[in-house]
Order: C-alpha cells, then structure tokens, then sequence
C-alpha cells in the first residue's frame, strides 16, 4: 500500500476543514436539511450554514464504519467496503456513448446503457455497475427510472445509482425493494447505493441535500462525492483543493447522520484540476490520482468509506494516451485502497463513455490486483526441498511444487504473449481491435442473471408511470 499523507497531516487536514465549515461555512438551498442542522446546534443564516467541530466530530463517530453491498438476486454479501479494500465499476451520467459495432460517437440512449450493464456483468474485476451514460431517448426528467431499469436487467452486481432528484430516487428505491423482497430486506443486504453531489465550491443544492436526506432516512448506503478542480472551484494549492472538498464532504456528513444517526455515508470526491491551456475538467491529470490517494488516507484516518476514480482518460480515443492514463489511475488507486473506485470506462474528459476501454481498464486492473497481493515468505515458497531435489541442471517443471504454484500467476485475457508467427497468423490485431472484439461477444452472447418476470414486470410499471419534476415544483 502506498500513502501521501501522514497521520499527523490527516489530522491537520481535518481541523483546517472544521475551521472552515465554522468559519466560511457552506450553503444549503433545502429547507428540511436548514431545518435539520439548525435543530442540531448549527448556526444557519438564510442558506449559509456553518457547522461547529463538536458537531462534525460527533457525526464522524456515529457514522458506520464499514458497508457491506450485496447480490441483486442472491442477497449474498460481495462488497465489503472498509479498509483498504479497493472495488472497482464504471462512471455515470456521459451525455455521450462510443457505439462498440459503429464506432459512432452519440447520445447515450436505454440500448446503449443496456449494452454496458451486460458489459459489467460479463467483467471478473468488475465489482460494480454505473450507468455509463444519461438516457437521452426519454425525456430527461425521467431518465434514472430508464437507466436502472437496464441495469437492474443486466446485471446482478450492486449498482450505484445516480437519480435526477428526489422523486426519481424514491421511484428507483422502490424498484429495487421490489427486486429485494421489501424495504427492510433491502436495508439489511443493500445491493443499490445511493449517490449525490454538492456544487463546488461550498454550494448544496436543493436536488443534492434532498436525496442525501432520503438515503439517511432510508437507511441506505449514500456516496456524497464533490468534483472540484484546483484553480477553478477550488484552490490552485493541492492542500486547498483537500480542505475544500472535505468542508463539503463532512457539511453532507453531518446532515446525514443529523437526519439519522447511524445513517451509512460514504465521503469521497474527484479532486482534480482546472487544465489552463483546455480549460477541461481533467481525468487524466496526475494530480487527480495524487489528491485521490490522499483523500483515501484522510479517509481511512477517519475509518470512513472512501468513493474514487480510476480506469479514465481524457483521450478522445482509446490510444495509446488512454492507456497510460487509465493504467497509471488503476495502479495508484488500488495501491491507495479507496474503497469504491468508479469512472472506468470514462474518455473524452468525462463526456463520452467507451466500453472498449472497459474492457481494457479490466485487464489492467487484473494486473494491478496481482501487484498488490505481493509476494508470499514461508516454508513452502522459500521451496529449499524443491531446490535440492531438481538440484543444478534439473527442470522445475515438472514438479508438482511448480504445478501448484504457477496458477498464482496472473494469466491476461486481452493481453499479448504469443510468439509472432502466432501473433500475426491471428491477425495482428492491436489491443483495442481485441478489446472490441469481446465487447460485441458479450453484447451479442452474454446472458446475465434473470429477473423473475413479475419482478421484471413490475419495474416497467413503475418506469411506465414515471413523472418529472421541474426543479422547484416541491417549494
């Protein structure tokens, strides 16, 4: 494992985010969450809340310290977020999908989100599922309903759900006690987690703190993640960016457990920078994976669950400046041990989803699994009977000491080691033409695990009398 942070620098981390949540203090634009935090002793004026440390310290030692996410089918317990266990998924919310039979680059749409979760499912080192991409072949106020209906089909993995607001979220609860078998069974094995983000810098809105409540309520597993760029939403200083992000975390921290104590959070955030000769929001940018593996420190100082990113490029292709970047994130985020680590599949800066790279982020994350496992000391690897019994000159491999530890060897899907005559007799193909390749097998041939038809039947009906909601129609 690798760390950026001291203890003690976490430590002065945290106090100079407390100072700032007392001091600056961050502003909520929910009534119920003013409500909420002025009841628990936080000083509100109009939507300016600050919060004293006593209050933050008390909501860090009530919120649970490990969450558990399960099998949509089985209810079995797959995820265990604590520690320094590093999960991986996809990202959310691109308005825009790489088309794996076209290669067209267009609006996500319910097929395309399909197509992905199948994708998901298929994956070994894929732990969970996103949706990839924002349903734009429905109207836009409706789309979370559209979007976890094609992944609560196609996957049995947890999902994490990113809901437009309030009313999209309740619906999509529903969905899933429906898959779980009732509301408290889906409380005690959780396979959905809910997601919400402040705006950067300082700024709850409405739409965020509403579900940040629901989920608190529910009892349900609820990342609250900033995305702040240094020099942009946040201070240029890496330190700032760190103090900024985790003044909004932990103001969303202490709503959370002031709603319900005990309510399972999980802090976390894309801190990255403002690159000034695009003006993009980078995901390739070191300083992304740097900040990110400090935050996971911070976080693990806290012993609370960590949201992440990895598997991302800013590339507009997958190329070769997409795999260095996708590889260089996988390979510092699981040596950091976030906990949930999502955005795999993520191109073009965030805007456009790539399930070619998806394929490629799991193969490398194979690999960077196998780093992190080290290597094993003891009687039976040191092999001094092995190396005796060969002696000089003698062949190891036909041993059964060899035999039964070559398969701790990480053996690549996509990756090549064939000589090249066989290389070449199979086409030469290049890693991403593979990587296609499989993605189209899995659409066209995967099966993922059914759902019962009168689930399934259920869940279109509530897609079916799904309503919008314009922004402010609750006020």
């Amino acid at each position: 494992m690798m760390n950026v942070f001291s203890p003690a620098q976490c430590q002065e981390l945290v106090y100079a985010a407390e100072e700032a949540m007392w001091r600056t203090g961050t502003d909520f634009h929910d009534k119920e969450s003013l409500e909420i935090l002025k009841k628990a002793g936080c000083w509100v004026d109009g939507k300016r809340v600050r919060i004293p440390a006593h209050i933050t310290e008390r909501a860090l030692q009530t919120c649970q310290k490990h969450i558990v996410l399960c099998n949509s089918r089985t209810g079995a317990r797959e995820l265990f977020v604590e520690g320094n266990n590093a999960y991986f998924g996809s990202g959310p919310c691109t308005p825009f999908t790489r088309n794996p039979f076209t290669n067209e680059r267009h609006r996500a749409t319910r097929q395309s989100v399909g197509w992905a979760t199948k994708v998901l499912d298929a994956l070994p080192n894929i732990d969970y599922a996103m949706s990839l991409g924002i349903v734009q072949d429905v109207p836009l106020l409706i789309s979370d309903r559209h979007e976890f209906e094609q992944q609560i089909l196609n996957t049995d993995k947890p999902i994490i759900t990113v809901c437009v607001d309030q009313w999209g979220q309740e619906d999509c609860i529903k969905m899933a006690e429906i898959v779980a078998g009732g509301e408290e069974e889906l409380r005690r094995n959780p396979f959905i987690c809910l997601y919400a983000e402040p705006i950067s810098p300082g700024v709850h809105c409405r739409e965020a703190a509403q579900k940040l409540v629901m989920g608190a309520k529910k009892g349900l597993p609820t990342i609250y993640t900033p995305c702040i760029m240094a020099g942009g939403t946040a201070p240029a200083t890496m330190a700032g960016v760190m103090v900024q992000g985790l003044c909004e975390s932990l103001s969303g921290l202490v709503l959370s457990q002031c709603t319900r104590e005990g309510a399972p959070f999980i802090m976390g955030g894309v801190y990255t920078i403002l690159d000034m000769g695009s003006t993009i929001f980078s995901y390739g940018a070191p300083e992304l994976h740097l900040l990110l593996a400090g935050l996971a420190d911070v976080a693990h100082y806290l012993n609370i669950p960590m949201f992440g990113t990895a598997g991302c490029t800013d590339s507009c292709i997958i190329d070769e400046q997409a795999g260095i970047e996708a590889a260089l994130s996988i390979a510092m985020t699981n040596m950091s041990g976030a906990n949930l680590n999502h955005d795999t599949g993520y191109s073009e800066y965030g805007t456009t989803s790539n399930l070619d790279l998806v394929v490629i982020a799991d193969e490398i994350l194979g690999m960077a699994r196998r780093l992190t496992k080290g290597i094993k000391v003891d009687e039976e690897t040191l092999a001094l009977d092995v190396i005796e019994k060969v002696g000089p000159g003698g062949r190891f491999g036909e041993e059964e000491h060899t035999k039964k530890h070559m398969e701790e060897n990480y053996v690549p899907r996509l990756i090549n080691r064939a000589a090249r005559e066989i290389f070449e007799k199979a086409g030469g193909k290049t890693l991403t033409q593979v990587a296609n390749e499989k993605v189209r097998d899995i659409i066209n041939y995967h099966e993922p695990a059914p759902l019962p038809k009168d689930v399934a039947a259920k869940i279109r009906e509530i897609v079916e009398n799904a309503v919008g909601h314009m922004p402010g129609e609750d006020e």
